[in-house]
């Protein structure tokens, strides 16, 4: 099953966050790191990845610095204290909302109702 950015919708921001959590990594890293973490069902576009690193770094939820490697310039994006916050707080909603669905999807019979 491949998923797309409208089925990530509200759960990407946390993903990009989760990717930076080990340390700093440029866009495409960060790509990749979604994919390969997700056993390539989470193969995105950059023009889905670079617009929500920048409304994440907007935010202050990452800061960006600009590198060279080899002759190319390229964005490395970390987590800043905010995000890491987020990160945390968005992780317990995510285990919270996940118990609550897997509890629904899997009680049978479901309670009679009056």
């Amino acid at each position: 099953m491949k998923v797309g950015a409208q089925e990530l919708k509200g759960h990407l921001d946390v993903l990009l966050l989760a990717a930076l959590e080990d340390g700093p990594r440029h866009g495409y890293a960060v790509k990749e790191a979604l994919r390969e973490g997700s056993g390539g069902r989470f193969d995105l576009p950059t023009g889905t990845i670079y617009p929500a690193l920048h409304r994440l770094e907007s935010a202050g939820l990452i800061a960006g610095s600009w590198s060279s490697v080899d002759g190319r310039r390229r964005r490395t994006y970390q987590l800043t204290p905010a995000g890491a916050r987020r990160l945390h707080a968005d992780r317990n909603n995510w285990r919270e909302f996940a118990t609550a669905i897997t509890t629904l999807l899997e009680t049978r019979p479901w309670p009679a109702t009056s």
